[in-house]
């Protein structure tokens, strides 16, 4: 089946049912013009998946193999996949990034309990494009174990890092030591190619998006903190 992700239309040749299900939000409309790109897993590499993910279902392997060959080819297109939650407000989309447990999932969560109207755009997997001067955040099937995000773009606005604290504060990150907070954040592909396209676009991306450090706790004040900086409008309660 052909499936749209990320501006592509990419074919998926999975021999389980489990991808059907799993991208279903993503399943293109068109299943006859040309494709920019297709994947199937071989039976060694869902094999070697196996070896090194014991206690998982065959369709969820396969699965998990497809977005690994997605990913590895986004830089042909200046695409890369990028660890953080992305929330969707207005238009603009804010990521956020941190080590497992520091809080991205709780902080998100502020921003949806104060603004209706904001949205998850992706939990934990989005590919980040960058096309005529603008970084774009797309939304994929793969979300994280929550599932929070949907089918979707938005204009990247800003990076946050976030770390738990005391009393909540934000502070702008110098573009030069923005990187080694990054890399950990990026999936890098195994082609040599591929990752020095990667690196170029990163190397990008924190030159022209702006990095912030946010120290928090998970009050409202952490969320009208975060918001107030990233968007520019202040956020007061009626």
């Amino acid at each position: 089946m052909i499936y749209d992700i990320a501006d592509l239309r990419i074919k998926i040749n999975n021999k389980l049912p489990y991808t059907d299900k799993f991208c279903k939000d993503y399943l293109s409309s068109d299943q006859n013009s040309p494709v920019d790109l297709e994947i199937e897993v071989t039976k060694e590499e869902f094999l070697e998946e196996k070896k090194m993910s014991e206690g998982f279902s065959d369709g969820y392997l396969e699965n998990l193999c497809i977005y690994r060959k997605i990913c590895e080819q986004m830089p042909r297109w200046d695409r890369f996949l990028m660890h953080t939650a992305v929330l969707e407000y207005e238009g603009d989309c804010y990521a956020f990034l941190g080590k497992s447990g520091t809080g991205k999932s709780t902080h998100t969560g502020l921003w949806l309990k104060n603004l209706p109207s904001a949205k998850i755009l992706n939990g934990d997997k989005p590919i980040i494009g960058y096309s005529n001067g603008v970084f774009t955040v797309y939304g994929t099937p793969w979300m994280g174990k929550e599932r929070f995000g949907y089918n979707g773009k938005g204009k990247l606005k800003a990076l946050c890092f976030l770390e738990q604290a005391k009393v909540n504060e934000i502070s702008l990150i110098p573009t030069e030591k923005v990187a080694q907070r990054l890399f950990v954040q990026l999936l890098m592909p195994k082609n040599i190619e591929m990752v020095a396209r990667t690196l170029e676009l990163a190397d990008v991306l924190v030159t022209e998006i702006p990095s912030y450090l946010m120290r928090c706790d998970i009050s409202y004040d952490a969320f009208k903190t975060s918001f107030d900086c990233l968007t520019g409008v202040k956020n007061d309660r009626g």
